[in-house]
């Protein structure tokens, strides 16, 4: 059970859509995969998006960290994905989402190795089915709300408003349209992507502030933990932190300082699916509310291993962000389906996914592409 060959890939996916984020529109999901062999025929994959403004990394970046680090993991067992992520820290500092790849990969070429789900090797399942959240971005009003009443009608039961790239009375009276749109009983929350500062973050709650949002995530950017503890005090609507939270440290920051309410954990950011778990249940013994997330837009590989880790962990009672339902098209035999709502934990072994080599490669870009 060693690894006898790493390679990193570039892909740019197809998005059905632009989605519209404060700050920027992502147009193509420009993504590092990550391919693993081991000596004894398996073949282990894993996945990071390219998030400048949440890890600084871009994917040209993260090919080249992986390929620094590759050489340091041939010949070695992979038995022990703890002891080899460690080793990695020590070989690269930060590269957080290059080596959350490689991290992912290997728990998936070890759950074949041990013909056991990804879930069973975090102590099991608590479900196999879970909501997934969809997210509302067009930047108009009115396809905003088309788009909300014809997803509840479809079963979905969770949503996430983009805002914060205009004005927070304007985003504020399309929250108020879309909540009424989606009516009570479901979970409604918006994300502001740091796109406020605090006195725009408070106009925007208070305009809110009879609508039925359950939390409202990242308004301003993620090293004001002052600020978030500000607005934290001044609203009754739940604060929640995506890029502010990179390490478990992170958690227990923001819990004592009141700033906030929950966490949107994301492998990219922790450096693997290992840090995440072990984030959630910090999260559970904080009292604190989890959203899972992968970054917009990943494919099924990724998307599997959220999965793999909302069935283990404690609670998702902030839902589960699953972006490969923004793709135009998937790099695996099967893509995930979502149904009625809801995602269903891949069975099978490793990630319970099957990558198409042959549309990784029709995807695959390179060094010529990055320098037009």
């Amino acid at each position: 059970m060693k690894i006898v060959r790493v390679e990193p890939i570039a892909v740019r996916l197809p998005m059905t859509r632009p989605m519209k984020m404060a700050g920027v529109e992502i147009r193509t999901a420009d993504n590092l995969l990550v391919r693993i062999e081991a000596d004894n025929g398996l073949t282990g994959w894993g996945e990071a998006a390219s998030a400048p403004t949440m890890t600084g990394e871009f994917v040209e970046g993260m090919v080249a960290a992986v390929r620094y680090l590759a050489p340091s993991l041939d010949g070695v067992s992979f038995d022990d994905p703890v002891t080899i992520a460690a080793q990695l820290e020590r070989s690269l500092h930060g590269n957080a989402s290059a080596q959350a790849a490689i991290d992912m990969a290997l728990y998936d070429l070890l759950g074949q190795a041990r013909q056991q789900p990804v879930y069973a090797l975090f102590g099991g399942a608590l479900r196999q089915r879970v909501p997934a959240l969809w997210m509302l971005g067009t930047g108009s009003a009115d396809s905003d709300v088309a788009e909300a009443k014809a997803k509840v009608e479809q079963g979905f039961v969770a949503f996430k408003i983009k805002v914060g790239a205009g004005d927070p009375l304007d985003d504020a009276e399309r929250t108020r349209r879309i909540c009424a749109a989606i009516g009570t009983g479901h979970l409604i929350s918006a994300d502001a992507n740091q796109g406020w500062n605090v006195e725009q973050a408070l106009v925007y709650l208070a305009a809110i502030s009879d609508a039925p949002l359950d939390f409202l995530e990242q308004p301003i950017p993620a090293g004001d933990l002052a600020g978030l503890a500000r607005i934290a005090a001044s609203t009754g609507v739940a604060i929640g932190v995506d890029e502010s939270i990179h390490e478990i440290a992170d958690i227990t920051r923001h819990h004592d300082a009141g700033a906030a309410a929950g966490c949107s954990l994301k492998a990219i950011k922790m450096g693997g699916v290992r840090i995440v778990h072990q984030a959630a249940l910090q999260c559970q013994a904080s009292g604190m509310k989890v959203n899972l997330a992968c970054k917009v837009a990943e494919s099924s590989i990724a998307t599997a291993a959220v999965l793999h880790l909302a069935a283990s962990i404690p609670s998702i009672d902030w839902g589960v962000s699953l972006s490969s339902q923004y793709l135009a098209d998937d790099v695996v035999k099967k893509p995930l389906v979502i149904a009625h709502g809801h995602a269903t934990v891949p069975k099978g072994y490793g990630l319970g996914i099957e990558v198409d080599e042959a549309k990784v490669e029709r995807y695959r870009y390179g060094a010529s592409d990055w320098l037009r």
